[in-house]
Formats: C-alpha cells, structure tokens, sequence
C-alpha cells in the first residue's frame, strides 16, 4: 500500500510503507526473550534443587564456644 500525495511543487510523491519488524524491535524481542529463558530457567533449577538437595547441615559448635557460653551464664564448665 502505497501512499500518494502532491508536495508544495505539485510533484507527485509515493511513499512506501515498511511492512516487516524494524531491526531495532527483532533485537529487543531477542534480548528480552533471553531474559525471560534465563529467569525461567534460574526458577526452575532453584525449585528442582529445594526439593531433591537434602537440607545442609549445621556447623558443630566448637568447646571452645560452649565453655564461653556456660561461662557468661554463671555454670562453671565440666573438668573445671
């Protein structure tokens, strides 16, 4: 679909209608597409890994630690 009109000059003028997707909006659709795969993915190996990881373990505390902690609370540390 061309569209005519006559300029200042009377000189006919057809203008061409581009009719595909600017290159600016294929790269915006690709770089967003990534994106949304990226999170999507993240999400899924995030929840996949919560249900099959086994839950970590706590660290033991040290007698050193519980010698310091029995102490602030008034109980003298056995073998004292």
């Amino acid at each position: 679909m061309a569209d005519q009109f006559a300029d200042s000059a009377n000189n006919v003028v057809i203008e061409e209608v581009n009719k595909g997707l600017n290159p600016g909006m294929v790269v915006l659709l690709v770089v967003a597409s990534f994106l949304l795969l990226f999170f999507v993915g993240n999400y899924a190996l995030y929840v996949y890994a919560q249900k099959t990881l086994p839950p970590k373990k706590k660290k033991p505390v040290s007698k050193k630690k519980l010698k310091r902690e029995k102490l602030k609370q008034g109980v003298s540390a056995p073998g004292e």
